[in-house]
């Protein structure tokens, strides 16, 4: 059985940056990830400015796909809106590789289905065990199934459903659009243009509110994909939508047991107005990891939970999508 200081479950944004600082405090970590880098990831791929700085990542250190919007333009209640703004978009596919391997972490291709406690050690499958456990799996995260579940349920109230679609094409349009509310979704659909011709196009909506207005999420692509093929956004495409689930910023008080912790989309830590979470996973990574070196206090109650500086906005989205 290898042991090692510290084991990772998950090699997105948040597992590589924990991976990452813990590689550099001289930490004996590795990354257990099902999948093997690069691999599909879904989603709308944008970052922001936060996030790169807390990756210490500046443009012209990533050699990927890489787009800048200076505005976005929001669609509500027939209404269309030019916000002034800084993001970015990348490709998932891409950009988790590139974290991964700058982490100089070891990389294992595994995919985690029994822990268990042993005296002071966590054993993984009977094949890997350690001192110090980080979920970084996303929702379904084997760390928060095993040990977090029942002391840290998650609220079906700030579940998110979403269906989308990325491709390759070439768009004319290279501004991020955001369409709020459109035919009663409790929830936002997005064009997400991305550098070296390939596009994101998704939506995302609560599944509470959706279910109780005997909605489909389904149908609401349906009406979208129509949207952007009037009005000229994405035409001729022919789809292949995937659905994923996560949840928004909610109780972020059991966020560690022992020596586990989790992070990321497995604490639930997605924005609770714009439902970003590449910037939370990454914040909560480096601080498991520092809480693992440092001997520190490990709490996400400091972590954004909200994206938009706007007091306005921010309020108003969390209660449409919340309250």
């Amino acid at each position: 059985m290898k042991h090692y200081d510290v084991l990772v479950v998950g090699g997105g944004p948040g597992g590589s940056s924990c991976a990452r600082e813990l590689v550099r405090s001289g930490a004996d970590v590795a990354v257990l990830d099902r999948a093997t880098f690069p691999r599909l990831k879904l989603c709308a791929g944008w970052v922001t400015p936060d996030a790169l700085q807390a990756l210490e990542l500046a443009e012209s250190d990533y050699q990927r796909s890489f787009l800048t919007f200076n505005r976005f333009h929001v669609h509500l209640l027939g209404m269309h809106l030019k916000a002034r703004t800084v993001q970015h978009s990348i490709r998932r596919v891409e950009f988790d590789d590139f974290l991964l391997e700058r982490s100089s972490a070891p990389v294992i291709n595994h995919y985690v289905k029994n822990i268990r406690r042993e005296g002071a050690r966590y054993i993984i499958d009977e094949t890997y065990s350690c001192d110090h456990l980080v979920g970084a799996g996303g929702t379904k995260c084997p760390v928060y199934k095993a040990l977090f579940r029942e002391v840290n349920p998650r609220a079906k109230t700030l579940q998110v459903v979403t269906l989308e679609h990325e491709f390759a094409y070439d768009w004319e349009d290279g501004d991020c659009h955001l369409w709020f509310f459109k035919d009663k979704l409790p929830g936002y659909a997005w064009y997400v243009p991305k550098a070296r011709g390939h596009l994101n196009v998704g939506l995302g909506g609560m599944a509470t509110k959706l279910k109780q207005r005997g909605g489909d999420i389904k149908r609401h692509w349906a009406r979208f994909v129509s949207l952007l093929s009037e009005r000229g956004f994405a035409r001729n495409v022919e789809y292949d939508p995937v659905g994923y689930s996560y949840y928004l910023r909610g109780n972020v008080d059991v966020v560690r047991v022992e020596n586990a912790f989790i992070i990321g989309d497995a604490a639930g830590l997605a924005t609770r107005d714009l439902c970003e979470g590449i910037g939370p996973a990454v914040v909560s990574g480096i601080k498991a990891a520092r809480a693992i070196t440092e001997d520190v206090d490990y709490r996400l109650d400091d972590v954004v939970a909200h994206s938009t500086e706007s007091f306005v906005a921010k309020k108003t989205l969390e209660y449409a999508f919340t309250g």
